[in-house]
């Protein structure tokens, strides 16, 4: 256990408050970390552009987002190496984030998930729905939630962060 770590990223600095949790728990069990940034496809209503157009413009909108989630995992991925950690990135695509994230888990030998959450409750839970829920819900390894706050600043590793 804690042999392969799974860290979702989606950009923002709530998803990058499990950083810290992660690099500690890398440090103290030499653990793997596997960066994961999922994709959803682009999805616009049809008026009067036509199918070509459409499709065309559907297309460049995954690109520039699958470019976007590349730039942003390899710079975090770098960070990461720099201070001695064993890390991957990978960029997948999944209607369903929560599905998408528990297949990178099987796939890639997975053992522990750290991820952040809202903490949100009640109706706004509901309303919202929780990718961080379903996930804890459903899968088949240890889920380490950290609760961030929504003005959690930008994660960077510390100048002592070392892996052991």
């Amino acid at each position: 256990m804690f042999n392969h770590l799974l860290v979702p990223l989606d950009g923002s600095p709530l998803a990058e408050a499990a950083l810290p949790a992660a690099t500690e728990m890398a440090s103290k069990f030499n653990s793997k970390i596997t960066l994961a940034w999922v994709i959803q496809p682009p999805h616009l209503i049809m008026t009067a552009a036509s199918g070509s157009v459409y499709a065309q413009l559907l297309t460049e909108m995954r690109n520039q987002s699958e470019q976007d989630a590349h730039s942003y995992l390899r710079s975090h991925k770098d960070l990461l190496r720099q201070q001695g950690y064993n890390v991957q990135a990978i960029v997948t695509e999944g209607e369903n984030i929560a599905d998408a994230l528990l297949e990178v888990t099987a796939d890639q030998g997975i053992d522990t998930i750290i991820m952040s959450t809202h903490g949100r409750g009640g109706i706004s839970r509901w309303v919202f729905g929780s990718v961080a829920d379903k996930v804890l819900r459903q899968a088949e390894v240890p889920v380490l939630l950290i609760r961030a706050k929504e003005e959690s600043a930008d994660w960077h590793p510390r100048e002592t962060e070392t892996a052991v």
